[in-house]
């Protein structure tokens, strides 16, 4: 278990926003209707409510300011090695039995390598925030995965849909393989993208016509940190405030991949007859 007490750096923040718009602190006020007080109190103490965020960081990214894009860039220039974390409710600690049995790899702490990649699985949530982690691999053991067979059937074992299958002995070693790892690093799969795999595992499509539409998301990789040795090279950042116009921004843009993929799997459907089906690689 590691403690995470990084939070909304709102004070640098409003900085920003006064030297990037040449205002000063009163028509700032004016303009997002924050009282004067109020940010002379965020001024001095460094944290404001969740209303007063609200609008602070709305106003910055509807007059075109990516704060939190910026703020990335900044944060990897400075640590290089970075990960990020989308959280429903916010943290105050992580665990490795955090996350849900039926997640991608199991039990363990997810990350993705890009802000845009973590705030894309939680934009949803009116109260999710996304977390910046440093973190290191040194004398860890990696398993790494890419977009293929080996990446598509764990996930799905995980996810619970192989259970016909899971004495199968190609399933039980990649799967020895995951638990006895301390991290995972493989190619991310939302539920877009799961939606295509299962039906491989129900023998709808074969398999070229599952990795060839999943090809068509590129969402990057995530890295889950199954063990306690592994939690421990993670170190807090920062944390990332995610307001109510970014969060429509993210909407759509899931919207069009959803779209996107779709269409990869039509095509991927007319293209590839003659790939193997899920009872003829684990028969």
């Amino acid at each position: 278990m590691i403690k995470v007490d990084c939070d909304y750096n709102i004070k640098e923040d409003i900085g920003f926003i006064l030297e990037s718009e040449k205002i000063n602190s009163t028509e700032l006020s004016e303009r997002t209707k924050v009282s004067r007080v109020t940010l002379d109190s965020i001024d001095k103490q460094g944290r404001a409510r969740d209303d007063v965020c609200e609008k602070i960081y709305a106003y910055a990214y509807e007059n075109k300011y990516r704060i939190n894009a910026v703020k990335e860039e900044l944060i990897k220039e400075k640590y290089r090695d970075v990960l990020f974390h989308g959280s429903k409710f916010g943290l105050s600690e992580v665990t490795v039995s955090g996350s849900r049995d039926n997640c991608d790899f199991g039990k363990g702490f997810y990350l993705g390598e890009t802000y845009s990649q973590a705030v894309s699985f939680v934009c949803e949530k009116e109260k999710s925030c996304v977390y910046s982690f440093g973190y290191s691999l040194a004398d860890l053991k990696i398993k790494r995965f890419e977009c293929d067979l080996e990446w598509m059937l764990a996930i799905c074992y995980y996810r619970g849909t192989l259970k016909e299958f899971q004495l199968n002995s190609m399933i039980d070693r990649v799967v020895a393989d995951i638990e006895e790892a301390d991290v995972i690093i493989a190619p991310i799969a939302d539920n877009k993208m799961f939606y295509v795999m299962a039906q491989f595992t129900e023998g709808e499509i074969n398999a070229d016509v599952a990795l060839h539409s999943l090809s068509a998301s590129k969402l990057g990789r995530q890295f889950i940190f199954k063990t306690e040795k592994a939690l421990q090279k993670l170190v807090p950042i920062e944390k990332f405030y995610i307001s109510n116009p970014e969060r429509e921004d993210c909407r759509r843009v899931l919207n069009e991949r959803s779209y996107e993929i779709d269409t990869k799997l039509k095509l991927a459907k007319r293209e590839f007859k003659t790939g193997l089906y899920i009872e003829e690689i684990l028969k």
